[in-house]
C-alpha cells in the first residue's frame, strides 16, 4: 500500500457530496511542493486529488478552503484515469485522506458563528498589550508578522 505523508496546500474549495448510501465524501485537491525553484521562481508541484470520508467531511469542509496549508497523510495512493471534456484520456494521481491538520496560512474563512469573535480581538489584543509588563513576550509583536 503506498502512503504519502507531508505539507500541502488545498487547491481550490472542497466539495461535500452524499453517497447514495448518505455517507459524506469530500473532494480535496491537494499541491504538493517539491524540489528546487525553477527558473521562473517557482517550486514544481504534484496535485493530489484526496477523499475524506464521515463526519469529518461535513466538519472540516468550512475550513478546507483555496490556499490553506495543511498537514495530511493519505494512504492507497493510486492512478486514476479519466475523460476529458476535448476527448482523449487523462491521468491524476488519487488517495484516501486518513489524518488531515490546519497547518496555517491561506484565507481560512471562519464559520458564521465565529466572525463576531475575531471582530472583538484588536479591542482584546489592545487590552492585552496595555497589561503586559515592559519587555515582555509576544504580546508586543505587530499583528503583521508575515509568517
Amino acid at each position: 500500500m503506498i502512503q504519502i505523508f507531508g505539507l500541502a496546500r488545498i487547491g481550490r474549495d472542497v466539495e461535500v457530496r452524499n453517497t447514495t448510501g448518505g455517507d459524506a465524501v469530500a473532494s480535496v485537491s491537494l499541491a504538493f511542493s517539491y524540489g528546487r525553484k525553477g527558473d521562473d521562481g517557482k517550486k514544481p508541484v504534484q496535485w493530489v486529488d484526496g477523499a475524506l470520508w464521515g463526519k469529518r467531511a461535513e466538519a472540516l469542509a468550512p475550513y478546507l478552503t483555496k490556499g490553506t496549508l495543511v498537514t495530511v497523510a493519505l494512504e492507497d495512493a493510486h492512478i486514476e484515469t479519466f475523460q476529458k471534456d476535448g476527448g482523449g484520456e487523462g491521468v491524476k494521481l488519487a488517495a484516501r485522506i486518513t489524518a488531515i491538520d490546519l497547518a496555517g496560512g491561506g484565507q481560512q474563512q471562519a464559520p458564521a458563528q465565529q466572525q463576531p469573535q475575531q471582530q472583538q480581538r484588536p479591542a482584546a489584543r489592545q487590552q492585552q498589550r496595555q497589561a503586559a509588563p515592559a519587555g515582555g513576550g509576544f504580546e508586543d509583536m505587530a499583528d503583521d508578522v508575515p509568517f
